[in-house]
C-alpha cells in the first residue's frame, strides 16, 4: 500500500510566482468509501450482524456529536480524538474582542500513535505530470516521515491558541492541490490570529 500523489505542472494564478508554471502537489484522490460498505466490513470482522453493527455506528456518531458540542475532545475508539475548534483574529486591545474575530469554524482530529505510526511507515509514490497532461517522472518519497500534529501551531508555535499565526499564506505551495494559498502558515496575505480549541 501507499500513499499516490501528484506534481502537476500548474500555471499559478496569484501571489509572487503568477503567470509562473510551478509543480504542484496534491493527493491522489480515491473513491469515498460509503458507509454501507464500512459497516459490512466491521461486522465481517467483529463477528456480529450487519444491524447490530449499524446501531452500534449511529449510536458512536451521535455520542460523539454531542459531546463535542460541549466542548469536549473525544475519543474515537482505535482511531484518536476529535474536537471543535475555531480559526480566529487576533485584537490588541478586549474592547475589540467580538464575534467578528472568528473566521472559520474547525473540526480538529488528533490521531492516536498506532494511525500516526502506520502513516509514517507507509511510503509515498509521486507521478510528475506536465501541463500538457504527460507523465513525465515517478517519484519513491524519501521523506523523514514526519506526521504533523494538530494541536501544534503549523509555524511551531504553541497550542490550542499560544501563539499567532498567519492564516491565507504565500503563494506557490498548497495543501490539495490548489494553486495560490496554504491555509495557516504562510507568510504574506490573510489576517493574524490563532487556532482556538473549544
Amino acid at each position: 500500500m501507499a500513499i499516490n500523489l501528484k506534481a502537476k505542472e500548474t500555471l499559478i494564478q496569484v501571489g509572487e510566482l503568477k503567470g509562473k508554471y510551478r509543480y504542484v502537489l496534491s493527493t491522489e484522490l480515491y473513491n469515498k468509501l460509503p458507509e454501507s460498505k464500512v459497516i459490512k466490513e466491521a461486522a465481517l470482522r467483529s463477528g456480529v450482524s450487519r444491524g447490530v453493527m449499524q446501531a452500534c455506528w449511529d449510536a458512536a456518531g451521535e455520542v460523539i456529536k454531542a459531546w463535542s458540542t460541549e466542548g469536549h475532545s473525544v475519543a474515537i475508539p482505535g482511531l484518536g480524538t476529535m474536537r471543535f475548534g475555531v480559526r480566529a483574529k487576533s485584537v490588541a486591545t478586549v474592547g475589540e474582542v467580538a464575534g467578528s474575530l472568528i473566521t472559520t469554524r474547525r473540526v480538529i482530529f488528533t490521531p492516536n500513535v498506532d494511525i500516526k505510526d502506520e502513516l509514517q511507515r507507509t511510503p509515498i509514490q509521486i507521478t510528475c505530470i506536465d501541463r500538457n497532461g504527460k507523465v513525465v517522472k515517478n517519484v519513491t518519497s524519501g521523506d523523514g516521515g514526519n506526521v504533523e500534529d494538530p494541536d501544534k501551531d503549523p509555524n511551531g508555535g504553541g497550542t490550542n491558541g499560544g501563539s499567532d499565526n498567519t492564516e491565507g499564506g504565500g503563494s506557490g505551495n498548497t495543501e490539495g492541490g490548489g494553486s495560490g494559498n496554504t491555509e495557516g502558515g504562510g507568510t504574506s496575505g490573510g489576517d493574524a490570529g490563532g487556532d482556538v480549541g473549544l
